[in-house]
């Protein structure tokens, strides 16, 4: 099988196309001949041997999700059979033809919808409900989305929107995406690059992170709360906290998929119903075949995507 493999870390020019033997499926996972593959902000960051939890050990193969079919079943799965057609957070592992995958955070994909379009809403879906669901916006409570114009971001602008939220503010590097995003609801869409932000939201959900950290918490009412969920790391201010009564929530989708699982199956089922009734979209900004896989991260790091970036096996 073809698979994508970096042996150092750096930029896109580290990522290599080379022949392997395919994995064989151990207990609790299956076997998924990929048919599409997504490619995000914490996949990219990682090839640079940043981000949480630093970069992955070397040799590796980038990788966060997949939707696929099913060609094998390891030992201890239900509910799952050869032939299935599912989509799942790997975390590894799937820039390739063929990839591994958790059986309990796999999903089956519905007749009528494709592998991009499930590869583009459900992980992306799930980080931005566990954001919203974390910072549960009380009546009248105003929402800032960092990165919104991201594969999150832009799910998280509409999610907040379906839910009620009054003013979401959406917050991107560049003027040129705030048609797309008004599109999607957005309230209003500022620039990192503006002197205000206008006035301060009762929550952040940060999806960016690092330099743009302090950005981010001062965007805060007092007494509000930001919701870090990026890969970007970043220093808080902490007199910031102290004299605004500002508080910050780390999420991370490996620990809510199993602190949160009854939450984390519910939003699933969630996701799949607004995109059945047409009442939420998940945007593709491209499609690429593997081989391009440096192409793909190329987008991702000049922040030029509306939406999610794609690989096709």
């Amino acid at each position: 099988m073809r698979r994508v493999r970096f042996h150092a870390y750096g930029g896109p020019e580290v990522l290599r196309v080379e022949e392997a033997e395919p994995p064989v499926a151990g207990p609790g996972e299956l076997l998924v001949r990929t048919e599409a593959i997504g490619v995000t902000l914490p996949c990219v960051r990682r090839t640079h041997g940043d981000g949480s939890g630093g970069g992955d050990p070397l040799p590796a193969v980038p990788g966060g999700e997949i939707a696929g079919t099913v060609v094998a079943v390891g030992p201890e799965v239900t509910g799952f059979a050869v032939g299935d057609r599912v989509t799942s957070l790997t975390f590894k592992g799937s820039y390739a033809e063929l990839a591994l995958a958790p059986a309990f955070l796999a999903d089956h994909i519905p007749d009528d919808a494709s592998a991009v379009g499930a590869v583009a809403l459900v992980r992306s879906g799930q980080v931005a409900l566990a954001a919203l669901s974390t910072a549960a916006p009380r009546d009248g409570e105003s929402v800032l989305i960092t990165g919104a114009a991201s594969a999150t971001g832009h799910l998280a602008v509409q999610l907040a929107k379906l839910q009620g939220v009054p003013r979401v503010v959406a917050a991107v590097s560049s003027a040129a995406k705030a048609e797309f995003l008004y599109g999607l609801g957005a309230d209003e869409v500022v620039t990192y690059d503006q002197d205000s932000w206008g006035e301060p939201a009762d929550i952040v959900l940060d999806g960016v992170g690092g330099e743009l950290l302090p950005r981010a918490l001062a965007a805060v009412t007092e007494g509000g709360r930001l919701i870090f969920f990026n890969s970007g790391g970043g220093t808080v201010p902490a007199y910031e906290l102290l004299a605004g009564s500002k508080t910050v929530t780390g999420l991370t989708m490996r620990r809510f998929t199993t602190v949160h699982r009854e939450r984390y199956d519910q939003h699933r089922a969630q996701l799949w119903e607004l995109a059945g009734a047409g009442r939420l979209r998940a945007a593709v900004h491209a499609e690429l075949p593997l081989e391009e896989a440096a192409k793909a991260h190329e987008i991702i790091e000049a922040r030029a995507n509306l939406g999610k970036v794609v690989l096709r096996p």
